[in-house]
């Protein structure tokens, strides 16, 4: 499909809710369809944002995970079924997403996204999303999204909390001050074993899902320029308490 070409009738019937808001309209829907989305990782996190920016018809979605579900995946990864278990999780990602619109591309990128391959995969797209679950394909992330000079929308979840940021370190606020980066938040990353894994202290299902849904709303107000992204702000939500609390943070050699 011509990811330039008008909105067709069923794809404004589709996306009529969108179409009616005057921060998205029209040319904010076009926009949205000629959108490239990089997604790392089709886990908790990456399963609703993955779902979510389908809906809103982004027009192309990479899908990086050389991961396979199984079936203790299937308490937070709503994305996949009973019946993907074994399957590679992009291909069960890629099957539900064109389920459910089938005018959104899909390209899977069966590897772990590592400091060697991961400027390569990033360039090729317009914003990132980073929903993976360890420090050191977060930094490899970062770092090239900084390199290639695409925004990243990141977020991390452990048992009842989670946080949530957008960096754009290659450009400047309204004040002319750089934009902080991902290594102004984490200048390196903590020694192994000092952060369990999920598997290790577990998470609730459902927080995945609400930080995954706002990393999406994130990336879909970058998209169309609406709002105020979480630019040098961390969001942190604490689900036991019901509880959110915004930080500001800056540049560490800012002036």
């Amino acid at each position: 499909m011509d990811k330039s070409a008008p909105l067709s009738d069923s794809e404004l019937e589709r996306y009529a809710r969108h179409i009616v808001l005057p921060e998205i309209g029209g040319a904010g829907q076009q926009k949205l369809k000629r959108a490239k989305v990089l997604v790392i990782g089709a886990g908790g996190l990456g399963a609703p944002v993955l779902q979510y920016l389908a809906a809103a018809g982004v027009g192309t979605l990479g899908i990086v995970d050389d991961d396979r579900v199984s079936l203790s995946n299937l308490q937070r990864q709503v994305i996949h079924g009973t019946e993907t278990v074994g399957q590679l999780k992009g291909e069960s990602a890629r099957d539900a997403l064109q389920r459910n619109n089938p005018n959104v591309s899909v390209k899977l990128h069966n590897v772990r996204l590592n400091a060697e391959n991961a400027s390569e995969i990033v360039r090729d797209y317009d914003v990132v999303v980073d929903g993976s679950d360890n420090f050191e394909t977060r930094f490899a992330v970062a770092d090239a999204c900084e390199v290639q000079m695409r925004p990243l929308v990141h977020a991390a979840v452990g048992r009842f909390d989670g946080s949530l940021t957008v960096l754009i370190p290659f450009e400047k606020d309204e004040q002319g001050r750089q934009n902080p980066g991902y290594r102004d938040l984490f200048p390196e990353p903590p020694p192994s074993g000092l952060v369990p894994s999920c598997a290790e202290a577990g998470v609730v299902g459902a927080l995945t899902g609400v930080m995954g849904t706002l990393q999406a709303m994130e990336t879909i107000k970058l998209i169309v320029g609406a709002g105020e992204p979480l630019i040098g702000r961390l969001l942190l939500y604490d689900a036991l308490g019901a509880r959110f609390d915004t930080v500001k943070y800056k540049r560490r050699n800012a002036v």
